[in-house]
């Protein structure tokens, strides 16, 4: 039966979803409930009913569970930056857990998938080394800075995140100072217009300089001197100020064209013993000490030798590669993004590593073209976006034959839909690992390792 829409129940909440929503049920109806848990007890509002589901709002929390704690963040109801503030941490990581084993049973046909081990992170705040804040107006004409509140492109004020390093609310207020003095306008995302889009920050854990990134919606800045001089002031960790072109009628944080007006064009940060140089387009793990741990469990599931040749699919500027490389006699890096691939190269002379290679190209195009010319490897690693990986480049994969495949993925799902295409095809998953790289949100890394049964 379907609860009547508006109008108030109470309710048991039984569990958590993938995407961070309370559930309950009412008369048998399974209802979604933001910022809620699992033992809660409360008075929910029906918002709105489909066929088998629907939303509530949480009204009132007549008994607390146990697993509920107070957020940190002043704004985290507002805010869609976060959706599990409210929830004991010791507890997300097991939702986080429940969450890939879900996927793994009920997407991938895999009955008895268990993670073997679940890594929760030391800091699950002030972790976060890239953050990007829009820029606009209220409705009063007053220039604001912050994050887009929930389910909307209204821009909620801030003066900083709680995941994010200190600093960014001083360069916030130098942004949003320059500006209002020098009659610089926000950009309108409803009618092309006004000239500053975005403020987007990078910081080095291993370092400690910081990269500041104006996106505009136009050819330059004027009396940038002035914002430099703002922002060298506010924060004098700056090592690298840029402005990014961005002209087009788009929700992409960035354009393509980026131009140096202070500093240095990169920031280095160091993973494992290696340098890495990060431009504003490089793709760069979010969370340092996490990505540490994850990319060491990465190479102890690959198991290199010194004599393996390894293929590292969806490189990106070559991180797991040239970790990688330090223990195998090859290294292949593929990845989509030409700039990516140049960082790689960079990153590869620099730190001294002459046996890792790079091509820039899509996966399911150069994977099979490697393979058919033998270049085949006894280790493959995968670390693909959300999609997860085209089956051209699995099929590929599969036809090579390496002894082992480390899957390296940030959506249960796709990981679940991929390893079961695998595990058809010859191989079988032997160990897991969850990591929470990003703690008080519903994002989650998995790695699987996938043997070979035929070696």
């Amino acid at each position: 039966m379907i609860p009547e829409k508006n109008k108030e129940y109470t309710a048991i909440v039984t569990g958590v979803s993938s995407d961070g929503n309370g559930i309950c049920r009412i008369d048998g109806y399974t209802l979604f409930v933001p910022q809620t848990v699992t033992g809660d007890k409360i008075r929910v509002l029906v918002v709105k009913t489909r066929t088998g589901f629907g939303y509530g709002k949480r009204m009132e929390i007549i008994e607390p569970s146990p697993y509920r704690t107070e957020p940190v963040c002043g704004a985290y109801r507002r805010c869609g930056g976060c959706q599990l503030m409210h929830i004991d941490y010791a507890y997300q990581t097991e939702i986080k857990r429940g969450i890939i084993e879900n996927a793994m049973r009920r997407i991938g046909g895999f009955e008895d998938f268990f993670v073997s081990d679940m890594v929760g992170a030391d800091k699950p705040y002030r972790y976060r080394n890239k953050m990007i804040f829009p820029i606009g107006k209220d409705k009063n004409g007053e220039i604001v800075c912050g994050f887009y509140a929930q389910r909307s492109h209204d821009i909620m004020p801030l003066d900083g995140c709680v995941a994010g390093g200190d600093f960014n609310g001083a360069v916030i207020r130098a942004v949003k100072e320059y500006m209002q003095e020098n009659n610089v306008s926000p950009y309108d995302e409803k009618t092309h217009t006004g000239l500053v889009r975005r403020v987007f920050t990078r910081v080095s854990a291993k370092y400690g300089s910081v990269m500041t990134v104006i996106s505009v919606n136009g050819d330059n800045l004027p009396n940038r001197e002035k914002l430099i001089k703002k922002l060298r002031t506010a924060c004098p960790d700056i090592a690298s100020i840029i402005v990014n072109i961005n002209k087009k009628r788009t929700n992409l944080v960035m354009g393509d064209k980026n131009v140096t007006v202070w500093g240095s064009d990169t920031i280095k940060d160091n993973l494992l013993g290696l340098d890495f140089e990060i431009s504003p387009h490089s793709f760069f793990q979010i969370n340092h000490d996490m990505t540490e741990k994850l990319y060491a469990k990465a190479l102890e599931f690959a198991d290199l030798s010194g004599n393996e040749n390894v293929m590292d699919i969806y490189c990106g500027i070559g991180t797991i590669s040239l970790c990688a490389a330090k223990c195998a006699k090859s290294v292949i890096g593929v990845e989509i993004v030409e700039k990516a691939i140049e960082d790689a190269r960079k990153n590869a002379q620099s730190n001294g590593i002459d046996n890792a290679e790079f091509y820039a190209s899509s996966a399911e195009e150069i994977v099979p073209k490697l393979i058919e010319n033998g270049r085949l490897a006894d280790v493959v690693i995968l670390d693909p976006p959300r999609k997860g990986s085209e089956e051209k480049t699995l099929s590929a994969i599969v036809k090579a034959a390496p002894k082992r495949i480390v899957y390296v993925s940030c959506n249960p799902a796709t990981l679940a839909r991929d390893a079961k295409y695998l595990c058809e095809n010859g191989y079988s998953i032997t160990k897991s690992a969850g990591f929470d790289m990003f703690p008080n949100t519903m994002h989650v890394e998995t790695i699987v390792l996938l043997q070979n049964r035929n070696m």
